[in-house]
């Protein structure tokens, strides 16, 4: 059995998510059916991480095992030209015994990303969350150091969380602005179901001036999903990359904006 590692791109706006579902559209689900025209076989892509409903990826990584022996390049050409019309591209495609993309991984890392202004998105929307009111980034990144450490995050856990603990560890959490955008990076081991998505509404409330730091942190103690202020969209969140052994710690490095 020949065992694959590939990093994958996708908009995940036309997805119910990474994950593959029955009679819906999957990012998993695409990629399996695109291996299976090219080498008849019934794969199972395993991910990094599970991506839900209309969160983008830079670089996720996946694994899959074919029987048949098929060089990489052109395994990777035959994915990118199989999985269209899906807004899926295989960045790369490499050879990968005894790799595993999700019990490998030992960090997550994603971006949200803000645009800061009054007049509507054109060509962001549906990539980024357009908030109206002038938001303070700096407020907003010191608020989010609180958050940052081994917590129970209860607050920030969606009730549909399948994770067996709310306790996490948040190795960072910065928020800055690049003119009219404000970028909220978040590295960790693993990640809570809507955790990004949770803290980032908060941040915002906090940048608006509507909660200070000390409301956040009293929000995260209170370990109950009902004191949560606001869960932003999805439409801003990317999962930026993986994180394995050798290939970089978790620590800040400067991110595109969207």
């Amino acid at each position: 059995m020949n065992r694959f590692r590939i990093t994958v791109e996708y908009d995940g706006r036309p997805f119910v998510g990474w994950q593959r579902q029955d009679n819906r559209l999957s990012v998993q689900g695409a990629i399996e059916a695109a291996i299976h025209s090219i080498s008849g076989e019934t794969v199972a892509v395993y991910g990094a991480g599970r991506t839900d409903a209309g969160v983008h990826a830079a670089g996720m990584t996946a694994h899959f095992d074919l029987a048949r022996d098929i060089a990489p390049a052109r395994l990777l050409g035959a994915i990118n030209a199989l999985v269209r019309p899906h807004p899926v591209a295989v960045l790369d495609c490499a050879a990968a015994p005894g790799f595993h993309a999700r019990f490998d991984c030992i960090g997550r890392r994603y971006r949200y990303a803000i645009v800061n202004r009054r007049a509507p998105l054109t060509w962001q929307r549906g990539l980024a969350w357009r908030v109206p009111e002038q938001l303070d980034a700096d407020a907003m990144h010191i608020a989010a150091q609180r958050l940052v450490g081994q917590h129970d995050f209860t607050t920030f856990r969606s009730a549909h969380c399948q994770a067996r603990s709310p306790i996490r560890s948040l190795e960072r959490l910065d928020v800055r602005r690049e003119g009219e955008m404000v970028l909220i990076e978040a590295d960790a081991r693993s990640f809570l179901q809507h955790q990004v998505r949770s803290m980032v509404g908060c941040l915002k409330l906090v940048g608006q001036g509507r909660w200070s730091a000390d409301d956040l942190a009293g929000v995260l103690a209170a370990r109950d999903r009902t004191m949560l202020g606001l869960n932003a969209p999805s439409d801003g969140l990317v999962f930026v990359t993986a994180i394995y052994p050798g290939n970089g710690a978790l620590e800040p490095e400067v991110m595109a904006s969207v």
